[in-house]
């Protein structure tokens, strides 16, 4: 059986990611159903390698262009994980093939692009979807499996990074993985060191998402079953890239598109009530 060529496209390719995702994907017991194959970048990082030399470190092809990716690879990553902002144009054309999909995080910067995105995918037929791999980590993915589908009353993460624009994704997926869709009411807070996003849900529960920028990932919950309190980051990049490859093998989509719709919204707004200090939004 033929394997699955794997396309990368990405605003420029020398990044965290993509640096990283190649190793993790042939380290896979997966893999041998896929291989990697072509890449492309809109420009070359200035601090970094360009395309041609990036794919000879990683054993990849360079393409001339996303059209060429697209046409020569089964199922396709659009990269580009800092900046979300450019991710609806570099997914026009994998949108519109048919071929399973992966938009890195954050998925898009607002709740408009998000359902743009998501219309696109659905009026050519391609399987798609988004995540943080913060949803994927060990601990978390045996936290929803005692819940049994139960919501918790409270939950409280803490996790940090270069900023709360680009980092706060990760917490809000933990968040939503657990809590489900419905927020209603979202209040940004500053602090000395980092600030904190609180959710409020229609039916009274709560979310706060604390971000310090030399905090770990960890994530509190509790309600109608034993507190939850631990870190959340045992095998995160290797279980998302484990389930976007059962993904492209056509295994179910691993997360719901209203919980990233809602994790746009969420990170949207957070973003926007930066300067609206202790005000509650309606969402």
């Amino acid at each position: 059986m033929a394997k699955k060529k794997i396309g990368f496209i990405d605003l420029f390719i020398d990044e965290w990611h993509a640096n990283n995702y190649p190793g993790w994907l042939r380290e896979s017991p997966l893999y041998d159903q896929f291989e990697l194959a072509y890449a492309y970048e809109v420009k070359a990082n200035p601090n970094g390698r360009n395309l041609v030399q990036w794919c000879k470190d990683f054993d990849m092809i360079p393409a001339a262009s996303i059209e060429e990716v697209v046409e020569k690879s089964d199922c396709l990553f659009v990269l580009a994980p800092s900046n979300p902002e450019v991710h609806e144009q570099l997914a026009e054309l994998p949108l519109k093939s048919g071929k399973p999909l992966y938009i890195d995080k954050p998925f898009a910067p607002s709740r408009a692009a998000a359902e743009r995105i998501f219309a696109l995918a659905d009026a050519h037929n391609t399987p798609m979807f988004s995540s943080s791999a913060l949803r994927f980590g060990d601990e978390l993915i045996q936290a929803r499996k005692d819940l049994a589908g139960k919501k918790p009353e409270c939950v409280i993460t803490c996790g940090g990074g270069g900023s709360l624009d680009e980092y706060a994704i990760h917490q809000l997926e933990m968040i939503v993985s657990v809590m489900g869709t419905g927020a209603v009411k979202l209040m940004r807070s500053h602090g000395i060191l980092g600030d904190s996003i609180h959710i409020r849900y229609a039916d009274g529960r709560q979310a706060v998402a604390n971000y310090y920028p030399s905090f770990g990932f960890t994530i509190s919950m509790g309600g109608d079953f034993p507190m939850v309190n631990q870190p959340t980051q045992s095998r995160t990049f290797n279980n998302l890239l484990d389930s976007i490859m059962t993904f492209f093998a056509g295994g179910p989509n691993p997360v719901d598109r209203a919980e990233t719709i809602e994790i746009a919204t969420l990170l949207e707004q957070s973003i926007l009530a930066k300067d609206k200090d202790g005000i509650w939004i309606d969402l």
